[in-house]
């Protein structure tokens, strides 16, 4: 009996068997037959491949899913789909690419054409048509009603001239956004984000925009564009804000460090048929992926150093450079060894006992339970990840004490 059968007799909804393919090494039972729909002209590859009760698979057009973990009632709509994962009920239009290291948790979603690699949304943030968003967090919102949203035609500007990705953009963060009682981020259509950039919870850009600088004051609004026409003299690989580009860089793998400790402690709570631990795992390989990314687009950018022509603000910037040069190995250990780092117990004990006492009384829907944590277990287990990502951030200093 091929694969197609055995889903079929499993109950997968499979209209059109005949133009559906999936490949030798994706295991069946894997695929829930619990109203799982695949439809004509789907493709299926990987032996992780995960697709759980009710997901909906190229309902407008054909989907190529490859190594991919689909949670419950996820809907991918048409598109390419390889190393990502999609917590309960996200969803992704047509002409979608999405890429390694992306997560999608709870009802987060994306209209048609958008391309991801990367990226971490959290629940219910929406992007909207013929977006690019490569190498970005984003967090903010409450609900599917009061949620952060990217317009259309936004761009996340990833790649330098000096042709690094050390670029990373932190919308939100994570020790409040995992709490899911912060304002929304409203990013305007058409308009894009140089990287690496941070902005606060709150921040509204204005349609046409591009975000050249951090904001980390919250609840602003930006509009902004050129004033004037330049065309001056380019010096090629001149080195420039190399503190703000490294800066920014270690505080984006500080709170994905963060994430990764609530995933460890809190994620783990949550283990159910409609959150097992195959999923959960998917989810780890996914954080992990995208913590290695950053290192690895970090370290390009150090070593280009090397080939630098020019560098702005001599005395700071080379300093700063050498001990990068010099440095970065140890820099890249302690960032392996943070994922150990044992959480102060009077930050996290309070938190998790209140975690598990508001598990008992709603069961284990992650964001009804979230949600209805009392403000000042929110508020602890925020400053246990706060105090996290600080901690990184000051090691990292010592480390390279020109940071400071």
């Amino acid at each position: 009996m091929n694969k197609i059968h055995q889903l079929i007799e499993a109950g997968v909804q499979i209209p059109n068997p005949e133009s559906v393919f999936i490949a030798e090494d994706v295991d069946p039972s894997r695929i829930s037959g619990n109203n799982v729909v695949i439809h004509a002209g789907c493709k299926i590859f990987g032996a992780s491949t995960l697709i759980l009760q009710g997901a909906k698979l190229g309902y407008e057009t054909p989907v190529t899913i490859e190594d991919c973990q689909v949670g419950p009632e996820v809907k991918l709509n048409g598109g390419f789909f390889k190393g990502a994962v999609f917590l309960e009920k996200a969803s992704v239009g047509s002409g979608a690419h999405v890429r390694e290291g992306t997560i999608l948790e709870e009802q987060a979603g994306a209209a048609h054409t958008v391309g991801l690699k990367q990226t971490i949304l959290f629940p219910f943030v929406t992007l909207g048509s013929l977006i690019n968003f490569c190498d970005c967090f984003m967090s903010g919102g409450t609900s599917r009603k009061d949620h952060s949203e990217v317009g259309s035609s936004f761009i996340h500007f990833n790649y330098t001239p000096n042709q690094d990705k050390a670029t990373p953009s932190l919308i939100g963060d994570v020790p409040r956004g995992v709490m899911l009682n912060q304002p929304p981020v409203f990013l305007g259509g058409h308009g894009g984000i140089v990287g690496p950039c941070i902005l606060a919870f709150g921040t509204v850009t204005a349609a046409g925009t591009i975000c050249r600088k951090d904001e980390l004051r919250p609840d602003r609004l930006i509009a902004s564009g050129l004033k004037r026409d330049i065309n001056t003299p380019y010096i090629a690989s001149n080195f420039s804000n190399v503190k703000k580009i490294v800066s920014a860089n270690i505080f984006y793998i500080a709170n994905l460090l963060a994430l990764n400790h609530w995933y460890d402690h809190v994620r783990t709570a949550f283990f159910s048929s409609r959150f097992p631990e195959t999923l959960y795992d998917g989810l780890k390989q996914k954080l992990a992926m995208a913590i290695d990314e950053r290192l690895k687009q970090l370290k390009a950018y150090c070593t280009n150093f090397e080939s630098a022509s020019g560098i702005s603000d001599q005395s700071l910037n080379a300093m700063l450079m050498s001990e990068l040069k010099e440095r970065w190995d140890e820099l890249e250990h302690y960032f392996h060894e943070a994922k150990k780092i044992k959480p102060p117990a009077h930050l996290i004990d309070p938190f998790l006992q209140s975690l598990e006492k508001t598990i008992q009384k709603e069961g284990k829907n992650y964001i009804t339970v979230i949600k209805g944590l009392p403000k000042e277990s929110s508020e602890s287990g925020t400053r246990w990840l706060q105090n996290l990502v600080d901690r990184i951030i000051v090691d990292c200093s010592s480390i390279i004490p020109s940071l400071k």
